[in-house]
C-alpha cells in the first residue's frame, strides 16, 4: 500500500552549513564601497515606496541576494541567475543543485531563494485551506501557478475533496521529464479511497510553457474518469499549468 503523504507536503530544504550564511546584523556602511551602498539604498527605497510593482525581475532578485552576499556587488550575479532561468519565478523554482552551476551561487543564497519559494507556496496555500475549492477558484488557480508553472520537468498532482468539496489533501502522485510524466489511474482512485475523497482535481504542468493538453494527457483523463465513476467518485476537472496561463478540461468541453 502507497504509504500516506500528509496534505500539502512540502519537500524539505537543504540543511547549510553557517560558512557563508548571512548574518542578521546590520552591515557598517564602511564596510562597502559607497558605489553598492547608495545603490542598495536606493533599492530598497524603490521597493518600499513601490513595491514589487516598481522593480523589475532582477532588481527584486538583487534585494533577495542582498541577505545571502551582505558584502558583495551583487548585480551581476542577479543578471547571471535571470539569463540562465529566465524570469525571477523559475530561479525560485529552479533546482538547488542548476543554481549551484551558476557562478557566483553558494550553499547561502540557494538557502535564501528556497526560503523565498516556500514561503510563496505557503502563502497562496493559506488562501485555499479551510474553503471549498470550487468557490476559491481564483485562489486554488493561483497556487496550482505558485507550485507548477516554474517547474522544469512535468509534476502531476491530484487535489483529494470531501462532501462539501473542502480540500482534504493535496498530492503529488509522480514527477517525469520534460515533457511526460507517468500517471497509474488504479493509483489516483485507491489513494482516493484511502482518504475517503469523494471528488477529485487533477492538476500537472507543461515546462515548455504551452498548457495545450496532449493526447495522452486527454486519454489519461478519460481512463481516471471512468475509474473514479465505477467508485462514486466525481472528477471535477483536469488543469493544465502553464507558464502564464492553464487550461481547464471541463471549460474545454473534455470532461
Amino acid at each position: 500500500m502507497k504509504p500516506r503523504a500528509p496534505a500539502f507536503e512540502e519537500m524539505p530544504l537543504p540543511l547549510f552549513g553557517d560558512a557563508d550564511e548571512a548574518r542578521p546584523v546590520a552591515l557598517p556602511p564602511d564596510r562597502l564601497p559607497s558605489y553598492i551602498a547608495d545603490h542598495r539604498a536606493r533599492l530598497r527605497a524603490r521597493f518600499t515606496e513601490g513595491g514589487a510593482a516598481a522593480m523589475p525581475d532582477y532588481e527584486l532578485l538583487e534585494l533577495l541576494l542582498f541577505r545571502a552576499l551582505p558584502r558583495q556587488d551583487v548585480k551581476p550575479l542577479a543578471h547571471r541567475l535571470m539569463e540562465a532561468f529566465g524570469d525571477f519565478g523559475h530561479v525560485l523554482a529552479a533546482p538547488p543543485a542548476r543554481l549551484l552551476q551558476v557562478t557566483g551561487v553558494g550553499e547561502a543564497v540557494v538557502q535564501e531563494l528556497k526560503i523565498v519559494e516556500a514561503a510563496a507556496q505557503r502563502l497562496a496555500r493559506a488562501r485555499v485551506l479551510g474553503r471549498p475549492v470550487l468557490s476559491s477558484w481564483d485562489a486554488l488557480l493561483d497556487y496550482c501557478h505558485t507550485a507548477l508553472a516554474h517547474r522544469e520537468t512535468e509534476a502531476f498532482r491530484v487535489l483529494f475533496l470531501d462532501r462539501k468539496n473542502m480540500l482534504i489533501a493535496d498530492e503529488e502522485q509522480a514527477r517525469g521529464t520534460v515533457d511526460h510524466v507517468p500517471v497509474y489511474p488504479r493509483e489516483v482512485v485507491k489513494r482516493a479511497l484511502e482518504l475517503n475523497a469523494s471528488a477529485l482535481i487533477l492538476v500537472h504542468n507543461h515546462p515548455s510553457g504551452d498548457p495545450t493538453p496532449s493526447q495522452g494527457d486527454i486519454a489519461m483523463t478519460e481512463k481516471i474518469a471512468q475509474a473514479a465513476e465505477v467508485l462514486g467518485l466525481v472528477l471535477h476537472d483536469h488543469l493544465v499549468i502553464g507558464k502564464s496561463r492553464e487550461i481547464s478540461f471541463r471549460a474545454e468541453g473534455l470532461l
